[in-house]
């Protein structure tokens, strides 16, 4: 590529051949006389990209330099110029670890390395191919069956800039007379590795049904389907540096939202993204999707489907129209020595018919102004008949006493005071009347008054948010600019040249070119009401599974998702296989779910380990001693982490046992989408029956290489 990755890299790679870069194979060749090939050639990109870092830097330090500009059209390029070396910097930086990790050789003896980063030599031939790029899909797509003209397939496994393991695919068998085959597989060594509490990329080791997801057209709506451990999340996250990469321009201006379920799980992905070299997309956990609030508490399921229904929706604009608790009950006026009365029903009239006219309180207070002299022009004529109307109410509407009882009669309203009044079962009930039982309305109600907002609560926020009405801010970049009283319209630097202003992305922008939904099963129509207002006009990327749904009404969730997503191209795959779970953990999960979900799409588990799952029954007093047990047997047995999956009212008690940080403890909902080398699992009856057995199942899936079921008798 050239200095800076882009896509005209990848379409030039296809053209070059990187033979060159490689000495001729020895299908005699040892192991280790392969891996210092490989090394060499390794060494030769660290020591380009050493070369290229250096001359970005000088480009850097020279722009910073340059102080004798003074003309703006001058300084505007030192910017860019600074901008961009700055940009090719951090490139750079942030794929330094195992920045080589695939070479390809060809049927005509080609070869083709494969990396994190498009990097060309000094004569600008290529060197090494982005992994994005068209030229590397065939190191994710070629099988024994389409070989793509690739004979052999080559992971490289770095640490630091030390290549310390290579692993070979033999898709031609007639090339193993001039091609040596090392290694066991590199898929299998990356699945066995110990987990370590963060996501990592999986750029040596997509699979092809992997990679077709990824590289689908980012316009229209892209649907990931597949069971547990089938790589959907980590194919989503690649699938956003794609895009960034194939389009930078779009989608780096408008932006990319990837949303999830949980702030665990928003950790958990974190570092995924920018391992890729990509820092510009914004992450969000459905907790987090209102400015100023980070909700993480659950609520209990039954108040959790009350909130996420449609059914909140004329709930909460019958809430809006109600009249705020420290509003004044009544209006005195003084006019012409006579006073003028409105009392508690004159004004509720006032309101109805200002509502009429416009139902968005935070966008009503001149109609609220206009709809009080009404009325009280009401009372005035008949006393007063000479009264001149317009006389009236220039008088009367400039008061301070009118404007003042205005305010304090139609303030502004802020959705988290308004979602507060609910939380008041009377009101409450008012507004749900014809739409809630009185249980439901205590539930809810009583959620409402605790002390902080719940996840489910955020989407009603966002609702409010456009019930009570949002004043726009005019936004856009000024093409007449003025300096010393001078205007200049923009250049043709500025209209050819110029990429797109990126935005400020706050929770509430709503102008995103991607939106990258995680665990789509588990949304309300609720959450995705506020999702389509960041996507109004995105291409979309939805992943899920419906048999991990923890929705208690799928067609409602469904029919509010194709509400939320625009019409247009659906490009749809189905992942198969479970990279995850070892076959004896997820032939017991299957086993488990089978009888308990419809239309369960079971993948398939790739690897055996030949531990078999335990399970074990005890009662409340053994309970304690019994996960301790189970907690320290489970950290002698595997090098990374353990999960602990208990329901939410066992974790204060079960906090006392867990004290390493290699060992955590979650909730079944914030379990979704995460993993650990060993999974407890306790209590899953008292899961399935709270949650559902979708929940269930997620749990039982979560282990790649041991699970232990606890149950409490």
């Amino acid at each position: 590529m050239s200095q800076e990755p882009g896509p005209a890299d990848a379409r030039q790679a296809e053209d070059v051949d990187t033979s060159h870069a490689v000495p001729d194979p020895d299908p005699a060749n040892t192991p280790e006389q392969e891996i210092a090939i490989e090394q060499a050639f390794v060494d030769r990109v660290y020591d380009r990209v050493d070369v290229l870092r250096a001359d970005a830097v000088g480009d850097r330090d020279a722009g910073y330099r340059h102080l004798a500009a003074t003309v703006p059209g001058a300084q505007y390029e030192r910017d860019v110029f600074v901008y961009r070396a700055a940009r090719r910097i951090a490139d750079l930086d942030s794929q330094h670890e195992g920045l080589v990790f695939g070479r390809l050789d060809f049927d005509d003896e080609r070869v083709r390395h494969i990396g994190r980063l498009g990097v060309r030599d000094e004569e600008y031939r290529t060197l090494l191919v982005d992994w994005r790029a068209p030229a590397a899909a065939p190191f994710y797509r070629a099988t024994a069956v389409d070989r793509q003209e690739v004979a052999r397939r080559r992971v490289i496994r770095s640490f630091g800039r030390s290549v310390e393991e290579i692993s070979d695919d033999l898709l031609n068998e007639d090339a193993a007379e001039r091609l040596p085959v090392i290694g066991d597989g590199a898929l299998m060594a990356a699945l066995g590795r110990k987990r370590t509490g963060r996501m990592r990329d999986i750029v040596a080791t997509i699979q092809a049904e992997q990679d077709a997801a990824i590289r689908a057209p980012g316009r229209g709506a892209t649907i990931i389907t597949g069971g547990p451990g089938t790589g959907k999340t980590v194919v989503a996250l690649h699938r956003a540096a794609y895009l960034l990469y194939q389009d930078r321009s779009r989608y780096e201006a408008a932006g990319i939202l990837v949303v999830g379920p949980s702030a665990v799980f928003m950790k958990y992905i974190g570092r995924v993204l920018p391992s890729l070299g990509e820092e510009t997309a914004a992450l969000y956990s459905l907790g987090e999707l209102y400015a100023g609030v980070e909700a993480t508490r659950q609520d209990r399921p039954a108040v959790a489907a009350v909130k996420g229904g449609t059914v909140m929706l004329p709930i909460l604009r019958r809430l809006v129209r109600q009249t705020p608790p420290e509003a004044p009950s009544e209006l005195r006026i003084v006019y012409r020595g006579d006073v003028f009365k409105l009392d508690a029903a004159d004004l509720a009239a006032a309101r109805a018919r200002v509502f009429e006219k416009e139902p968005r309180p935070n966008l009503a207070k001149t109609e609220a102004g206009r709809a009080l002299l009404v009325a009280l022009w009401r009372k005035v004529k008949p006393v007063l008949p000479d009264a001149e109307p317009a006389k009236y109410s220039r008088d009367v509407g400039s008061r301070g006493e009118f404007l003042t009882f205005l305010d304090h009669w139609w303030p502004d309203l802020d959705p988290a005071e308004v979602l507060g009044w609910a939380g008041d079962a009377r009101r409450l009930a008012s507004a749900a009347e014809g739409h809630l039982k009185r249980e439901a309305v205590d539930d809810v109600a009583a959620s409402l008054r605790e002390a902080d907002f719940s996840i489910p609560d955020v989407a009603l926020l966002d609702e409010l948010r456009i019930l009570l009405g949002v004043k726009r801010q005019p936004r856009g970049r000024d093409r007449i600019r003025s300096w010393d009283g001078i205007q200049e319209v923009s250049t043709a630097q500025d209209r050819f040249y110029d990429r797109p202003e990126r935005q400020a992305r706050d929770a509430f922008y709503e102008d995103y070119a991607h939106v990258i939904v995680d665990e789509a099963q588990d949304l309300s129509p609720m959450q995705w009401r506020m999702l389509s207002r960041r996507g109004r006009a995105a291409g979309w990327t939805i992943v899920g599974d419906e048999a991990q749904s923890s929705w208690p009404r799928p067609k409602e969730s469904a029919d509010a998702r194709r509400r939320a997503v625009p019409s247009g191209r659906l490009h749809e795959f189905h992942l198969t296989k479970n990279y995850r779970n070892s076959k004896e953990v997820f032939e017991y999960a299957a086993e488990w779910a089978k009888p308990r979900l419809r239309n369960i799409d079971l993948p398939e588990a790739v690897r055996e380990t030949g531990i078999p799952v335990e399970s074990k029954s005890v009662d409340a007093a053994a309970l304690l001693p019994e996960l301790a047990g189970a907690v320290a047997e489970a950290l002698d047995a595997v090098e990374g982490t353990v999960g602990v999956i208990a329901p939410y009212d066992r974790h204060a008690e079960l906090a006392a046992v867990v004290h390493d940080d290699r060992v955590t403890l979650v909730g079944p909902l914030e379990s979704k989408g995460l993993e650990w080398d060993a999974v407890i699992a306790v209590d899953l009856d008292a899961v399935a029956k709270s949650h559902g057995p979708g929940v269930a199942y997620v749990v039982l899936t979560r282990s790649t290489q041991r699970l232990k079921r606890i149950d409490v008798a």
